[in-house]
């Protein structure tokens, strides 16, 4: 995968909207969104380190796709500690969670489509 698949993989696994990569980047949404949509529109370096940050991840995987190994470790531990955060939960508290995700991930949708 290039930077474009890449990029939409990494904004998806975030759940993030492009109008708040461009808030933490410092990078228009016109400009992110030409990186999403226009076929061989990569960023400069400046750009792509911008964006990297912002999404917490390297220019290198926004760039090949592979993660480093500090990377897979980092999102390990907080998948982790999400995890253990979760089954310390009861019951009735785990469904509120769980309805409240699937709020946040509807509203998400609804909202990146306009």
């Amino acid at each position: 995968m290039g930077f474009k698949e890449n990029l939409k993989s990494e904004l998806a696994y975030k759940g993030m909207l492009v109008k708040e990569l461009a808030q933490k980047s410092g990078i228009s949404r016109h400009t992110l969104d030409n990186y999403l949509n226009v076929r061989e529109h990569i960023p400069t370096m400046d750009a792509a380190v911008k964006i990297a940050k912002a999404l917490e991840v390297s220019v290198e995987y926004l760039a090949t796709g592979e993660e480093t190994p500090q990377t897979v470790i980092k999102k390990n531990k907080e998948n982790i500690t999400l995890l253990q955060n979760y089954n310390h939960l009861n019951k009735d508290d785990k469904k509120i969670v769980d309805e409240l995700v699937q709020l946040l991930l509807k509203y998400r949708r609804k909202n990146h489509q306009k």
